[in-house]
């Protein structure tokens, strides 16, 4: 109901949708407590905002798709329109004042329909190191036949003076994360089970009988949890090879997908899948969990715009599209220096960051970039990545 009001009325204000809703929902749900209510409904109102945002981008985006499909003489997309967000097994959100937890005797207090039950928890090993912070929300969910709370707890930032390091990093689809400490981050498995799994899924979308269809669904599911659990592998470890106070430079790959080129006198099929490939890649999921994890280290986070950083030489400066031979090589035009392509972008990243803080008069983090081997991070060893 709380969704329903919000999407079809175009309402995505938590208050507004507070007068509407409160009175009729406690009406028909005279059990349910006060405060669970207005949690559900700053639950509705995130899901609400979200695929009210997604409907306006989407349907901006249709005409441009529909104009570049005719001039390159492929059919008119198909519009699906967005749906209201609907869900029977949405985790019940709790605050405060609906539950509260003791970490000395691991026990937690949850208000039902049928008053408030004590119940006690356990907590995985790797989640140890946050026990005893103080608790924030907390959300109530189901899956497989098991409840699992997922718990949101207040983690002061440390108080580290800002140093003079500034790491450059280039994300790319074959290399995922490339540091100008020379460090290649990332796992050689990643892309192939990607491919793996596509390969699969069109097996099963081309079958197209009820049990493909189940499982197509228990294999999108677990392809979204493969995704997640990379980036958080690959946000985890180029955080802590960065020194606490240290700032990380990205690239602001906003809108790639609508300005990339997939590859020019490539043969069709390559194209289609760097497409796919480019349209697949959860970078802005990446960027939420490198600033999580850098901010409880005291490591800044910034993005720029990251336009020729490929194309430029890291020792002369020289820009040429050429200068890139291939897809892992660099190789300077003017002074003949080589390297590998996607370090020389991270590289560059840290250069642009560095000289547009001495543009804009801002004192400068100075400190050249790491003298060192290349490294290379795979399953927690050290391997030198040919060129």
């Amino acid at each position: 109901m709380l969704a329903h009001e919000g999407f079809t009325t175009a309402c995505s204000n938590g208050v507004e949708l507070h007068k509407r809703t409160y009175y009729p929902l406690r009406a028909q749900y005279p059990d349910l407590p006060a405060q669970l209510v207005c949690a559900a409904r700053v639950k509705a109102t995130e899901a609400v905002k979200s695929a009210l945002t997604w409907k306006v981008k989407k349907e901006q985006a249709y005409p441009k798709k529909g104009e570049k499909a005719k001039k390159q003489g492929e059919p008119i997309p198909v519009f699906k329109p967005v749906r209201c967000p609907h869900s029977e097994l949405a985790c019940i959100r709790y605050d405060q004042r609906s539950y509260w937890v003791k970490w000395d005797t691991m026990t937690c207090s949850l208000a039902t329909v049928d008053g408030r039950i004590k119940l006690p928890f356990t907590v995985p090993a790797y989640l140890m190191q946050y026990v005893g912070y103080h608790v924030c929300s907390a959300d109530l969910c189901f899956r497989k036949g098991r409840y699992t709370l997922h718990i949101v707890v207040s983690i002061p930032e440390p108080a580290l003076p800002p140093t003079t390091t500034v790491v450059g990093v280039d994300l790319g689809l074959n290399r995922p994360a490339v540091t100008s400490a020379r460090q290649f981050l990332g796992e050689k498995q990643w892309k192939e089970q990607e491919r793996r799994t596509f390969r699969l899924k069109r097996k099963l979308q081309a079958k197209g009988t009820r049990s493909a269809k189940r499982h197509l669904k228990k294999l999108s599911g677990k392809q979204f949890r493969r995704r997640r659990d990379h980036d958080h592998v690959l946000s985890k470890r180029l955080v802590q090879n960065t020194p606490p106070g240290a700032t990380i430079v990205l690239e602001n790959l906003k809108n790639i997908r609508d300005t990339s080129k997939t590859g020019r006198g490539k043969k069709e099929s390559k194209k289609r899948d760097n497409k796919r490939r480019l349209h697949s890649w959860s970078f802005a999921q990446l960027y939420s969990f490198v600033e999580y994890k850098a901010q409880a280290r005291g490591i800044r986070v910034v993005k720029i715009d990251p336009r020729h950083t490929s194309q430029t030489c890291s020792k002369c400066g020289y820009q040429a599209r050429n200068n890139r031979c291939s897809q892992s090589v660099f190789h300077c035009r003017s002074c003949g220096y080589q390297l590998n392509a996607d370090l020389n972008a991270s590289l560059n990243i840290r250069e642009k960051y560095v000289t547009s803080l001495a543009q804009d008069g801002t004192p400068i983090l100075s400190g050249s970039a790491v003298k060192g081997p290349i490294v290379s991070t795979l399953r927690g060893q050290e391997q030198a990545p040919a060129l």
